[in-house]
C-alpha cells in the first residue's frame, strides 16, 4: 500500500505543476502589460480593442450556429439586499401613477459584485494611462473622453464559448477563492474538442451563483489566475466574461489587487463582462455537448461611460 501511494504521489508531482510555476509577482504583470500589450495595433486613435478581431467573417461563423433558435439570457436577476457581495444593491422605485400609466425609477451603481455588467476599457488604468495610451488625467466629471462604452453601442456578435471549470472539475462549484490556471483552460479544450480563437467571446463558469446559494455571499470567488493572461493574449480572445468578476479574489499577485483586470483592459484592450450568471447556460450546454453558441450584447450608450448594466444572450 506504501509503494502504490508513493508511485501515486511521484505521478500527481510530474503530472500537476509545482505551486512555484504559478507564482506571479508585481514585477511579472508590468512585464506583461507591455509583452501583451495592443497600443497602436490597430492605429493611435483606435478605442475598440480587442473587438477588432470580431471580423465579418467571424460574425457570419457565429450567425451560422444558430439551429434551434433557443435563447439563454447571461444576467443574474439585480439583486436588490445589500450583502457583502452587493455593497450598492439595485434600487427599483414605483412612481406615482398617471393617467392610467405605470412608472418606475432605476437606481444601480453598477461596478462591484452584485449586477451583471460591462466593463468598458476606461474602467481601468495602469501608471497614469488607459488602453492605447490615453492618459487618464483626461477623464472629468464629465466621464471619460477616451475608451468609453460609447464606441460599442453597435453591440457585439460574435461565437462565444463557455469553458466550465467546475464541470470540469466535476463539482457544483468552486472552493472561493480557487485560482483557474492555463492548464485548465487547456484541459478544457482538450475534453470538450473546442479551441478558442481569435475574435470568440470566452465565459469561465466557477459556478460562483450556484456557491452563492448553497453558502451565501462572501467576499472571495473562484476565477482566473493572473497568469492566464498568456493564454488569453495568445488565443485572440475577443470578450472575457466570468460568473464573478472574471479573476480569483482575493489576488494571488502582492500589491496588485485585480491583475486579469488591468492586463485585459489596459494592456490588451479587452473587455469585460462581470457577474454574469453561467448556471443555466452551463446546463444547456451540457445537455446539448455544444459549449459553443452565437453571443449578443449592446450596453446602454452613455457617453464618456465607464461601463453599462448588461443582459447577455447565448443563442444555440
Amino acid at each position: 500500500m506504501m509503494r502504490n501511494a508513493a508511485i501515486s504521489l511521484l505521478i500527481a508531482a510530474v503530472l500537476l505543476p509545482a505551486e512555484s510555476d504559478h507564482k506571479v509577482t508585481k514585477a511579472d504583470i508590468d512585464r506583461w502589460m507591455t509583452e501583451f500589450s495592443n497600443w497602436g495595433r490597430w492605429g493611435k486613435d483606435d478605442q475598440l480593442g480587442t473587438l477588432n478581431l470580431i471580423t465579418p467573417a467571424k460574425r457570419r461563423q457565429a450567425v451560422a450556429l444558430v439551429k434551434e433558435g433557443y435563447s439563454i439570457s447571461m444576467a443574474h436577476n439585480v439583486l436588490t439586499e445589500k450583502a457583502v457581495d452587493n455593497e450598492n444593491p439595485f434600487v427599483h422605485t414605483m412612481l406615482p401613477a398617471a393617467g392610467g400609466f405605470h412608472m418606475d425609477n432605476y437606481n444601480v451603481s453598477f461596478h462591484g459584485m452584485g449586477q451583471t455588467h460591462f466593463d468598458a476599457l476606461c474602467h481601468a488604468s495602469y501608471q497614469g494611462k488607459l488602453y492605447n495610451g490615453f492618459p487618464v488625467d483626461q477623464i472629468t466629471a464629465q466621464g471619460c473622453p477616451e475608451d468609453s462604452v460609447l464606441p460599442v453601442k453597435t453591440g457585439i456578435l460574435t461565437r462565444g464559448v463557455i469553458i466550465d471549470i467546475a464541470r470540469l472539475k466535476g463539482v457544483d462549484y468552486l472552493e472561493p477563492g480557487t485560482p483557474i490556471y492555463p492548464e485548465d483552460l487547456a484541459a478544457w479544450e482538450k475534453q470538450t474538442g473546442v479551441k478558442v480563437s481569435a475574435g470568440d467571446a470566452v465565459f469561465v463558469r466557477s459556478g460562483r451563483w450556484a456557491m452563492r446559494a448553497a453558502k451565501g455571499p462572501g467576499p472571495a470567488f473562484a476565477g482566473l489566475h493572473a497568469s492566464c493572461a498568456k493564454w488569453l493574449h495568445d488565443r485572440g480572445v475577443a470578450v472575457l466574461g466570468g460568473d464573478a468578476d472574471p479573476e480569483v479574489i482575493p489576488s494571488q499577485v502582492e500589491g496588485i489587487g485585480a491583475p486579469i483586470h488591468l492586463m485585459a483592459l489596459v494592456a490588451m484592450g479587452l473587455p469585460l463582462f462581470d457577474e454574469c450568471d453561467l448556471e443555466d447556460l452551463g446546463r444547456e450546454a451540457a445537455k446539448r455537448k455544444r459549449w459553443v453558441f452565437l453571443f449578443t450584447a449592446a450596453p446602454l450608450a452613455v457617453p464618456g461611460g465607464t461601463g453599462s448594466p448588461i443582459n447577455p444572450i447565448a443563442t444555440y
